[in-house]
């Protein structure tokens, strides 16, 4: 038994443990992890981690000590596949079955596989736990240096920016118009397309893949639609996630892409929040849709908010979305959705490798991304969270701060 019980040790469930006990919360806290790791920061994995510029230990969200330290208790490996509301316990794969005064969901997502011939060789990685960095690693280690990335959003991109600098020979296929296409707009897929190609990445859109061809059960091939075969020591697939839910749809609570949650992050089951990648909730910065944010942000920010609804000083979420990537000596920072925007405005010159996309929506500001551009992402924030209203030439005015118009 647990007064809480927490499933899944990454950013938002050490979150949602944490934040309980600065709020004062006594009781029993116990987190449930499938990998054997305490919890530890993901964005690194396919940037810093797999770089070789930080080591594990320099990733971890808090030392083990701290854990015992505030008396949080842990199992890990292992993976909860059942919950029974009515009884208000969960049942692991260990047979263990563990009572709950709360139980928050927070197991984010799996990576979504191909579903081609060959997807299952040896060879073939995605890029979302430690494992999957470490065997990635090892691989390029052994001498593996041709490479094919599937899949041109910001998993791909960085895994594909860190590859180049270990001398690998990428191509990365997207099999949309361009990269990027369902986060950002033209002008940044663009430019991110240019970097990619200038840093030597074989980068093509409108690819269609066809299967994956390999020896002696490892990859060494990507077959494409029109029959191209590429040569592949190895292969990153990043084409998504598929929220990893099913025991909680199972006991009857309401969903389908993401467990739905009401703006104190609870389920339609009592006793029972859902946060981060796996929680779908009505965004107020998407006009009210329900959405899934896949965010460090949104994981952390709903595990401050679960924490106050169980300690009794409920908040709602409100929290506006940030995100950011890391790709060769560029660092794009994210802040509002620009999901819906009509309009575009581009802020410093692309060439100098230091600008901002700014997106409008019915003359309303809802989003920037900011290419080596810190002052306007911290200054852009404002206008998001306002919905500025600013006559596009003053935007584009870089002689203007954009604190200056909020």
């Amino acid at each position: 038994m647990a007064d809480v019980v927490i499933v899944g040790a990454g950013h938002g469930g050490a979150q949602v443990a944490i934040a309980l006990r600065q709020n004062q919360f006594a009781g029993s806290i116990r987190v449930i992890g499938r990998e054997p790791e305490f919890p530890y920061e993901r964005p690194p994995l396919s940037k810093e981690y797999l770089a070789r510029d930080k080591t594990f230990d320099r990733i971890m969200i808090r030392p083990a000590a701290f854990w015992a330290d505030k008396a949080i208790d842990f199992t890990l490996g292992s993976e909860v596949v059942a919950v029974d509301p009515v009884a208000q316990t969960v049942t692991t794969d260990s047979d263990e079955t563990i009572a709950y005064g709360a139980l928050v969901w927070a197991t984010g997502g799996d990576p979504r596989r191909l579903t081609l011939d060959g997807h299952d060789l040896a060879g073939v990685h995605a890029v979302r736990t430690r494992a999957d960095a470490d065997r990635l690693m090892a691989e390029l280690d052994a001498g593996a240096n041709r490479a094919v990335v599937i899949g041109g959003g910001y998993i791909g991109l960085e895994a594909a920016a860190v590859l180049t600098k270990f001398g690998v020979h990428v191509t990365l296929l997207e099999a949309l118009p361009r990269v990027l296409a369902r986060v950002a707009g033209e002008a940044l897929s663009a430019f991110y397309e240019a970097e990619h190609r200038a840093h030597g990445v074989d980068l093509r859109t409108n690819v269609a893949v066809a299967a994956l061809e390999g020896a002696d059960d490892k990859v060494t091939g990507v077959r494409l639609a029109d029959g191209e075969v590429l040569p592949a020591d190895i292969v990153i697939v990043g084409i998504g996630i598929i929220p990893a839910i099913a025991p909680l749809l199972a006991a009857g609570t309401k969903g389908g892409n993401g467990i739905e949650v009401d703006d104190l992050c609870r389920t339609s089951l009592p006793n029972v929040y859902a946060i981060g990648d796996c929680a779908a909730h009505a965004n107020s910065y998407a006009d009210g849709a329900t959405i899934r944010l896949e965010s460090v942000q949104n994981a952390n920010d709903q595990g401050t908010c679960v924490a106050r609804a169980i300690t009794g000083n409920p908040v709602p979420y409100k929290a506006v979305p940030w995100f950011w990537s890391n790709q060769y000596d560029l660092r794009l920072q994210t802040v509002g959705l620009s999901i819906g925007h009509d309009a575009t405005v581009t802020r410093g010159d692309p060439a100098a490798r230091s600008f901002s996309v700014i997106y409008l929506k019915q003359g309303r500001v809802i989003a920037l991304d900011c290419v080596n551009a810190v002052k306007d992402y911290v200054q852009g924030k404002k206008l998001v969270e306002t919905g500025a209203v600013i006559a596009p030439e003053r935007l584009a005015d870089t002689s203007v701060l954009l604190k200056e118009l909020a």
